[in-house]
């Protein structure tokens, strides 16, 4: 039987592909370095978790940044869309989705299904990989998995590929996130993520579970509130470091350089979101400053808010926050096309109306 706690494989046990438990050693993952930037992270991630409340409602970034984190996680998986043709197809009945299309949206519902999760059990892990998949193969069973260069088609890691292997990686992971200790969440964070790509415990999905678990660690951990920090985007900026990295960890133990690019990907990542969450706050003042100068008579700051949950609305949304009819939810949203708050834009057998500015602002 192998000891978690000291990475020993004990006589008449042979090593897991050489994949050790956790916890790796506590020198390796709290060098100088690594504890220099973890304040840097730390304090953007504190930033970050306290401005989200300067929005009158948190939904405004939280749907639209899950969206973004849905398409940019991914992107990186070869799965590539436009937030063009999601928003229309979660705004409009009836329109044909093409499949790469129907994949983000997956994504978004494993997000949304993990904000009410208090625990990060096997279970629901699975249950995350079952939403993205459409499946419930559950681990792998079948040897013969291998991560290839996708340039070459040459194997540059074999993780483990036997099911008891699994089992017992997975579990010891299971227990490594939720045990309380006295390694920095962040550091923890970084550890982890590296541990469920090396076990690789999925036929697929294992990347986008792997990343959808990331923030639900963070909110866990109390160091976020809501879902609106996502490395996805980082990842792909820096795709080549991120996977030679992972690879140094395995081939030289080099945890020093991983856990330093993740804690940087963190700090940089929340500092864009920053930026964001304040550039959609000034829109927001001046549309509702534009909206009680231009039309006073329909305006409310609930028509507002929804105009911004909803970057893409229609008639139908407006008669149900606001409990107004059809006749006048249509009048509501062409005075706001009038006044250049909206762009109406035929979809299918319906018009939608797209915030154009806002929708801008979450492109970035």
């Amino acid at each position: 039987m192998t000891n978690p706690k000291k990475n020993i494989v004990l006589a008449g046990e042979k090593a897991f592909n050489d994949l050790p438990f956790l916890p790796p050693d506590q020198h390796k993952i709290e060098t100088v370095k690594i504890l220099k930037q973890l304040v840097k992270s730390s304090i953007a991630l504190a930033e970050l978790k306290g401005i989200v409340n300067i929005l009158p409602n948190p939904e405004i970034l939280l749907n639209a940044v899950i969206l973004k984190e849905a398409r940019a996680s991914s992107e990186i998986e070869n799965v590539i869309t436009t937030q063009d043709k999601l928003y229309q197809a979660l705004s409009t009945k009836g329109i044909q989705i093409d499949t790469a299309t129907k994949e983000v949206l997956r994504y978004r519902e494993a997000m949304n299904f993990i904000r009410k999760k208090s625990f990060l059990s096997i279970n629901a892990i699975l249950k995350i990989q079952e939403i993205l998949e459409e499946n419930n193969a559950g681990i792998r069973k079948l040897p013969g998995t291998a991560l290839r260069n996708a340039s070459t088609g040459k194997a540059i890691y074999t993780p483990p590929d036997n099911f008891d292997t699994l089992t017992k990686l997975f579990r010891n992971y299971e227990q490594y996130i939720n045990e309380k200790d006295d390694v920095p969440y962040l550091i923890k964070m970084a550890v982890q993520h590296y541990q469920f790509k090396s076990i690789h415990p999925f036929y697929d999905g294992n990347g986008r579970t792997g990343r959808i678990i990331n923030i639900l660690y963070l909110i866990l951990s109390n160091l976020l509130e809501n879902p609106v920090l996502f490395l996805s985007g980082y990842i792909i900026e820096k795709k080549v470091d991120y996977y030679k990295l992972l690879q140094e960890v395995r081939t030289k133990n080099n945890w020093e350089a991983w856990i330093l690019f993740i804690l940087m990907g963190i700090e940089s990542t929340a500092h864009k979101t920053i930026t964001q969450v304040n550039e959609i706050n000034q829109l927001f003042n001046k549309t509702i400053e534009l909206a009680q100068n231009k039309i006073p008579k329909i305006y409310s700051k609930e028509l507002i808010e929804l105009l911004f949950e909803q970057p893409y609305c229609k008639s139908e949304y407006l008669e149900k926050r606001l409990s107004i009819s059809r006749i006048t939810a249509s009048k509501y949203l062409k005075e706001l096309e009038k006044i250049e708050v909206l762009k109406s834009k035929k979809v299918w057998k319906e018009t939608l109306y797209i915030n154009l500015k806002l929708f801008e602002l979450l492109k970035k």
